[in-house]
């Protein structure tokens, strides 16, 4: 996809309207939930930066809200040429597929991953399960579902464990990185406790970490461009934990990496997993390398933090170029041409 300008071919004599489905920290916060529960949801900020961004590339912004609002408004009668969704959900791995399953139903296009990928990529074992099987590079894990499951399971330390469906660091900290049983069943048992299970335990990588931004969907996706994290010496980690992500601007180093061989393998490995994952339109590819130095898919986030400033999608946006606007200007082409919708584009 080009840097150029959005513009968009209207199909009938008014603008055409995006509406807009979002979590908002706030309202889950003013509802009982901890931070921590509400880490993957959206910030005013963030909404109000979707809503001048889009509108400024001439089209019409109508916030809704939530699964909940969305079901509201559908039944009310209310409907939308497209729908740009960044609501994350609440409860269970499918939570991610709330929405694009109820706007399926009623036929609405929108932005995005469908529900099955959006719901495969939540449950990280699952995903990773099709990368092996597509013979690309991921750690070798298991899964605790249960404490006992831990009897008779083969450990070759160090391990990582972490919440099997959980975003943004949740559930990953310092005991995070696993270095004898003990310590394995003690940090397994507390996050089932913290009802942040199963639990995802893979071989722990060493090396270096990535995050590589792609748009397009398809035969069509691109890489956007690729960040290299560091962590800082002030975090006293070594891994990008739920508190590193929170502070990221005082306790994370980014960089563009070199544009070597290694770089051509870190983003050849993250398009391969967008493309077998069946990721639509944008996301964000984890890679980190292994002992050998060899890049591996840790995860992918087809609903990628989308702030203008603090999220990753968005500062390898800009690292490579991209205005914020020709960010959203890309992800809207790539969802009106799946949707039939505006054909006629400028050149790719």
């Amino acid at each position: 996809m080009t840097k150029d300008t959005f513009s968009t071919m209207k199909t009938t004599d008014r603008p055409l309207t995006i509406g807009l489905t979002y979590d908002l920290r706030s309202e889950y916060l003013a509802n009982g939930y901890t931070e921590e529960q509400v880490a993957e949801f959206d910030t005013e900020s963030t909404i109000d930066a979707l809503v001048e961004t889009i509108t400024g590339l001439g089209l019409t912004v109508d916030r809704i809200g939530s699964s909940r609002a969305l079901c509201s408004r559908l039944v009310a009668g209310d409907r939308w040429d497209l729908v740009f969704n960044i609501a994350e959900g609440v409860g269970g791995r499918c939570r991610e597929a709330h929405v694009p399953a109820i706007l399926e139903t009623y036929g609405i296009p929108y932005t995005f991953s469908d529900p099955l990928t959006c719901a495969l990529t939540l449950d990280k074992a699952l995903a990773k399960r099709h990368i092996h099987h597509a013979g690309l590079r991921t750690p070798n894990f298991f899964l605790v579902t249960h404490v006992d499951d831990l009897a008779n399971t083969p450990c070759c330390f160090p391990l990582f464990a972490k919440p099997n469906a959980e975003g943004t660091g949740k559930g990953i900290d310092g005991r995070s990185r696993i270095d004898g049983r003990d310590q394995l069943v003690t940090v397994c048992q507390s996050l089932i406790e913290r009802g942040l299970g199963p639990v995802l335990v893979e071989e722990y990588l060493p090396g270096r970490e990535f995050t590589v931004g792609i748009w397009g969907t398809g035969a069509t996706a691109q890489v956007i461009g690729t960040m290299e994290i560091d962590i800082k010496e002030a975090a006293g980690k070594v891994d990008y934990t739920y508190e590193t992500k929170e502070k990221c601007e005082e306790l994370v180093k980014y960089s563009t990496p070199p544009d070597d061989d290694l770089r051509a393998r870190i983003e050849d490995l993250a398009l391969a997993a967008y493309r077998v994952l069946d990721c639509r339109d944008a996301g964000r590819v984890d890679i980190r390398l292994d002992i050998l130095g060899e890049p591996a898919f840790i995860e992918v986030n087809p609903l990628a933090g989308i702030h203008p400033h603090h999220s990753d999608l968005p500062m390898i946006a800009t690292r490579a170029g991209l205005t914020y606007e020709e960010l959203l200007g890309g992800i809207l082409r790539s969802a009106f041409l799946r949707a039939g919708i505006a054909k006629e584009f400028p050149a790719r």
